[in-house]
């Protein structure tokens, strides 16, 4: 990848036990069989990870993987028994306490599950708050929540409390507080988890929104294989603590580096994973406006199939890499091409 590095994590480890500390230094390489027989729980083993500025890493595992455990660790809301944690080349891990609050304050952004909105605030007043804890004047915090607020599409609810609020409104004023100090580097941990399924699928397409706007680096967890397909950059798969691979969403399908990946990839549609670039015949002359190589199969899989022959396929430069036809996206559909 051309774009520098924001945040990384190298052999980061997070141990439960008593002699947890102890153990590691003298069982470096220790497997998860040597951590459960020292009488340990391995919440995080091993991990190494690189984010890179303006994508979005999304960090996925069943329940009990480790995936909370590890961004609290990448955010340091946990201390991790061992590693490094790199935000800009610094390590996080070796922060003053009053170091990290102000990287907090100015350059971190977090947003969880649980809204945890100040209820006897009002909107514009909880958007407010982490401008307030810093000391910026009140008609400049006030001036910036505003157009937070504008951002997030809650214009007019301003002076509404949150128990006038629905659960999707609640949530995008989480996200709202969470940008108001315009961060760096943005954690979100599930948070899209507690609505309702159709909330959620506006939630994601308002993240998605924003984030063309903003172009910010953000970690995701989620446990939604569907909901990483549609938002992520990149997938990191994890399972027992371990990180197992990391790869974008087509590169798990079609290259799984485990059989645990591949049953859990095996359920999602092809057509919502693979992008026309998996199935373009570079020796195919197609007509008419090319498509974007990056889009998703299913994106786009009706304006193929009705189309009277090959249609061309653009890389991000323009560039014509060759067609794609109706018989390779009818083959993604139902089951015979491109890995399936």
């Amino acid at each position: 990848m051309n774009k520098p590095i924001k945040l990384s994590c190298r052999n980061v480890w997070k141990l439960y036990g008593p002699g947890a500390g102890l153990f590691l230094k003298n069982h470096p390489d220790a497997s998860g069989d040597d951590v459960r027989k020292a009488g340990l729980i391995g919440a995080v083993r091993a991990a190494n990870l690189d984010v890179v500025e303006g994508e979005i890493f999304i960090i996925m595992g069943l329940s009990g993987s480790g995936k909370s455990t590890l961004v609290r660790c990448l955010s340091r809301l946990i201390e991790p028994t061992d590693g490094e944690v790199l935000f800009d080349g610094s390590d996080l891990l070796r922060a003053s306490d009053s170091e990290l609050i102000e990287i907090r304050r100015h350059k971190l952004g977090m947003v969880f599950q649980h809204f945890a909105l100040l209820p006897h605030l009002t909107v514009l007043q909880n958007v407010m708050f982490p401008l307030t804890v810093q000391a910026t004047p009140k008609a400049a915090a006030a001036k910036r929540a505003a157009e937070v607020v504008e951002l997030v599409g809650l214009t007019g609810r301003e002076d509404n409390y949150p128990r006038e609020l629905s659960g999707g409104q609640q949530q995008r004023v989480g996200i709202a507080r969470s940008l108001v100090t315009e961060p760096d580097l943005w954690f979100l941990d599930e948070p899209f988890s507690a609505l309702d399924p159709l909330i959620r699928r506006e939630m994601q397409d308002e993240f998605l929104r924003l984030q063309a706007r903003l172009h910010k680096t953000i970690v995701f967890i989620t446990h939604d294989f569907d909901e990483a397909v549609r938002l992520a950059d990149r997938i990191a798969i994890m399972k027992d603590g371990e990180i197992i691979q990391i790869a974008t969403p087509e590169e798990l399908v079609l290259n799984p580096a485990t059989g645990y990946v591949e049953e859990f990839t095996k359920h999602i549609p092809r057509s919502k994973v693979l992008t026309v670039a998996a199935v373009t015949d570079a020796e195919l002359a197609g007509s008419g406006e090319p498509i974007a190589a990056g889009a998703r199969v299913a994106d786009v899989a009706e304006q193929i199939i009705a189309a009277d022959g090959p249609i061309p396929v653009a890389d991000a430069d323009g560039k014509i890499i060759g067609a794609v036809d109706r018989v390779a996206v009818a083959k993604v559909i139902f089951g015979s091409g491109a890995g399936s």
